[in-house]
C-alpha cells in the first residue's frame, strides 16, 4: 500500500469464533479510514452474509443505497444499516471467505460520515455475490470505534481477518 496508508490495528478470530470485530480508541490523527476484510459466518441458511458495521457501537441514524450483483442479476435497494463488508456463509465450500474493502473519508470531521463499501464473496460453485454500497451515519460525532457483527449469523468464524487502515492526506 501508499505510504500514506497505516495499519492501525488487525484482528484475527481464534478457534472459539467471535460474535463481533472491534477496533476501539481509534485516533483522529488520520484523514481517512480503510477497512479490509476476509470474513466467514456461521450462517447456514446461505451462500453468503453481510456484515453490519457499527460506527462508535450505533445503530441508529444509518442509511445505505446498494449495488447488487448474485451472477445471473443486478437489483439496487436501500437499507437502515451500513455494510461494511460481506462474508460467506458456512454452507458455501470450506476455508473460503468473503473480502471486503470500506472506506471512511472524514471520520475524525463534524460533519455526517459517508461509507462506500466493495464487497463480494463465491463458494467455488455458481454462487457469487457483489456489492456496492454508499452508505451514510448522520452524526457529526468523531468515529471512535467500529464494530462489525455477521447480520444473519451469531459470529465471525476461525481465521476471519479485519485491518483497519489509518489513511493520511500527505
Amino acid at each position: 500500500m501508499a505510504n500514506t496508508y497505516k495499519a492501525i490495528a488487525t484482528v484475527t478470530v481464534g478457534s472459539g469464533g467471535a460474535s463481533s470485530i472491534d477496533f476501539n480508541s481509534i485516533p483522529s490523527t488520520y484523514t481517512d479510514l480503510l477497512l479490509v476484510t476476509s470474513c466467514r459466518s456461521n450462517r447456514s441458511s446461505s451462500y453468503r452474509d453481510l456484515i453490519q458495521l457499527r460506527p462508535n457501537s450505533s445503530t441508529t441514524n444509518l442509511s445505505a443505497r446498494a449495488l447488487t450483483n448474485d451472477g445471473s442479476s443486478v437489483s439496487s435497494g436501500t437499507a437502515t444499516v451500513i455494510n461494511g463488508g460481506m462474508a460467506t456463509a458456512s454452507s458455501s465450500t470450506a476455508s473460503t471467505f468473503g473480502n471486503s474493502y470500506c472506506y471512511i473519508p472524514n471520520y475524525a470531521g463534524s460533519t455526517n460520515k459517508s461509507f462506500s463499501t466493495d464487497a463480494t464473496t463465491e463458494d467455488n460453485s455458481a454462487n457469487i455475490y457483489q456489492t456496492l454500497e454508499a452508505g451514510l451515519w448522520s452524526n457529526t460525532a468523531a468515529i471512535t470505534s467500529i464494530s462489525l457483527v455477521p447480520n444473519v449469523g451469531t459470529q465471525f468464524v476461525q481465521y476471519s481477518s479485519a485491518t483497519l487502515y489509518g489513511i493520511k492526506n500527505s
